[in-house]
């Protein structure tokens, strides 16, 4: 299937590693020039850059903090001059927010947590691409993917800063989908399940999480990205608004 993304520009945010390494190594895979946006690990960031310069992709690491607008004006502006006006945009960063202190309610949680991480993983989200968008619609063409998380239909307690930032996603997407698809941009939501990250988990966690799918296994970063770049892609033609669940039918455990 032929993607059409030989020199597209893509920025991928959290790419460093894990789902965004993944996205952004599938995108140099199909000779996209690709901006590998990092927050901490710089290290990570160029390690991802050179790979996916071995596999035939252009790629530069450039540190962005979704929790400082300027940081994401910056970070656009240097997209622009290095490698040219941005074609996609994939919002995969994610700020954790810190886990419930021993015996914590939903009333006595702290509401900053639920601010930053409102903050971080929507607000970010949604100024990044507003400062993204005017390159898409000088060209006609455009893709934007949020990553979110099942856990916005599935629930899950003692996390209600972050799911109600990823829920808030979903909304955003539909609403830019609504305003952007005539100009030519797609913006879709795709929905990891449990995906291991690069740090050893305990194997009765991953154990655990297997049974929960379908599949009987745990998501891989190749599968959400492989997803990534298909709706990224000129394959695309029609897929617009919607959310899109990569976690093998994934019943988050209770």
């Amino acid at each position: 299937m032929e993607l059409g993304l030989e020199g597209r520009v893509v920025l991928v945010t959290g790419a460093s590693t894990a789902i965004g390494r993944a996205t952004a190594l599938a995108f140099a895979d199909e000779k996209a020039k690709v901006a590998v946006g990092y927050h901490t690990n710089a290290e990570a960031a160029a390690e991802t850059a050179a790979l996916a310069g071995r596999r035939g992709g252009v790629a530069i690491p450039w540190r962005l903090d979704l929790g400082r607008p300027e940081s994401l004006d910056a970070a656009v502006e240097h997209v622009r001059r290095e490698l040219g006006p941005i074609d996609v945009l994939v919002n995969n960063a994610v700020r954790w927010p810190d886990w419930p202190a021993p015996g914590e309610l939903f009333e006595t949680a702290p509401a900053e947590r639920f601010t930053t991480s409102v903050t971080a993983n929507l607000v970010g989200p949604y100024l990044l691409a507003r400062a993204a968008i005017a390159d898409m619609r000088a060209k006609g063409w455009g893709r934007i993917v949020n990553i979110s998380t099942g856990l916005v239909e599935d629930g899950f307690p003692g996390n209600v800063s972050y799911v109600a930032a990823k829920s808030g996603l979903h909304g955003l997407t539909r609403v830019m989908s609504r305003e952007l698809a005539e100009a030519g941009i797609l913006t879709n939501v795709v929905m990891p399940g449990f995906t291991p990250a690069d740090k050893p988990m305990p194997p009765e966690l991953l154990a655990q999480a297997a049974a929960a799918a379908a599949t009987r296994r745990v998501s891989h970063p190749g599968d959400v990205a492989a997803m990534v770049v298909f709706l990224c892609s000129t394959a695309n033609t029609h897929t617009t608004g919607e959310a899109i669940r990569t976690d093998g039918h994934f019943l988050t455990p209770a």
